[in-house]
Parts: structure tokens; sequence; C-alpha cells
């Protein structure tokens, strides 16, 4: 019998765990259209990385959904108890605040992956 077990390297889950975050910034500074495809998007990432052989990368895809999730789902209220014209001549404002909350969110984050010390994770195997 030979112990053919594959690693995940250390680098590689640091980069993954970085993903949601990019998306989460580059959903905010270009808000039209790539917030709204980001929505889909970003269920495709999280149902990718969630339960990625490092959990610390699962851990940080979760903390970024949550992030991203929760402004989208404060936005959905707003928009749809706002007046008619409310989006028309206030979107400015709307994209202001989700900069406002989610960059800085984002960039600490990211902070903290960069400072954490990250191991090879063994991949487990299927029986």
């Amino acid at each position: 019998m030979q112990d053919n077990q594959q690693v995940v390297a250390a680098a590689s889950s640091r980069k993954t765990a970085k993903v949601f975050y990019y998306g989460n910034i580059l959903s905010v500074l270009i808000p039209f259209p790539v917030f709204i495809l980001w929505f889909g998007a970003g269920i495709l990432v999280y149902a990718m990385f969630r339960h990625h052989p490092n959990v610390r990368v699962g851990y940080y895809t979760q903390i970024a959904a949550y992030h991203y999730y929760g402004l989208a789902g404060g936005l959905v209220p707003i928009l749809t108890f706002a007046p008619g014209d409310f989006f028309v001549n206030w979107w400015w404002a709307l994209w202001i605040g989700c900069i406002v909350i989610l960059l800085p969110l984002s960039i600490r984050q990211l902070l903290l992956i960069n400072r954490e010390t990250w191991q090879d994770t063994p991949k487990s195997s299927p029986h």
C-alpha cells in the first residue's frame, strides 16, 4: 500500500481565502452590474470554498459572505419601501454607503489573512 496523500499548499490556501474578498471589493467599486452579478457568482465561490480542506479558508469565505450578503440584504428593504424616484436620485448615496461599509471590512480581513501563518493541509481522500 502506497501513501499517496495530496497536500494543499499554504500559499494556495492563502490565495483561495482572499477570493471572496476581492469579489466584494470589485462589487462595490464597480456596482453596476458587478454588484448584482457577484450576488450569483458569490454563491458559486462560497459553495466551492466553504468546505476547503483548510478550515481557515472556509472560515474566511464564510465571513466574507456574511459581509456581502448582509449588505445586499440590507438594501432590499431600503429599495422596496423607498419612494419611486429614490433610486434614480439617490443611487450615489447607496453606492457610497456600500463602499463605506464593505471596503474597510474587506481590507481588514485581507490584512488578517496576510498576517496569519498558513500551513500545508493534507487533502482527505474519499474511502
